[in-house]
């Protein structure tokens, strides 16, 4: 038998669906595309796709939790050869695969931030944009409505300190809203 390990980043199930019918359409001749994929939002699937079952969708699963991703779809197609592997082996070689191919894969490292809309006072501006620098707040853009207004991303893990200095040195006179959406990006 032929294995043949491909990876795609992919943000939803959706994505992956398209990936998986993209490479069935590809490797139409081939025998078996069993793939495992997970998305931040826990959006989880695998599948033998006619294999014994337990022998490749939770192989290739197995495969990205050990390397901690999301946001990613393993898809092994096979070749069958001809000869029986047994149900040992045949798992083994679909984890071998899942394994060897992440192994090989430049990973992308991605953050999650918030962005947030900073509504504040014309004489709070150098306050206001020293924090944004300090707290290395990312796409800043600035608006003039009746007041200065600012939307920009910033570090989930930064929000909350973020938030106590800018109450804390505008005297609570700054208004922050925050999208409840976070956004994963690779922005550093």
């Amino acid at each position: 038998s032929i294995f043949i390990g491909l990876a795609e980043k992919v943000n939803s199930a959706e994505e992956a669906n398209l990936f998986l019918k993209e490479i069935k359409k590809k490797y139409y001749d081939a025998t078996h595309h069993c793939y495992a994929y997970k998305t931040l939002s826990g959006e989880e699937k695998f599948s033998d796709d006619g294999e014994p079952n337990g022998t490749a969708g939770i192989r290739i699963s197995n495969a990205i939790k050990h390397y901690g991703l999301t946001n990613i779809i393993v898809i092994v197609v096979r070749y069958y050869g001809g000869t029986k592997l047994g149900v040992g082996p045949l798992g083994k070689a679909y984890s071998h695969t899942a394994l060897s191919l992440l192994e090989e894969t430049k990973f992308i490292s991605l953050t999650k931030y918030n962005k947030i809309k900073i509504t504040y006072k014309y004489e709070d501006s150098s306050k206001i944009h020293y924090l944004l620098k300090k707290f290395n707040c990312q796409h800043i853009s600035n608006s003039f409505e009746q007041l200065p207004v600012i939307t920009c991303l910033i570090e989930y893990k930064l929000l909350d300190p973020f938030t106590s200095n800018l109450k804390e040195s505008t005297k609570n006179s700054a208004i922050i809203e925050i999208d409840k959406i976070p956004i994963y990006t690779t922005l550093k």
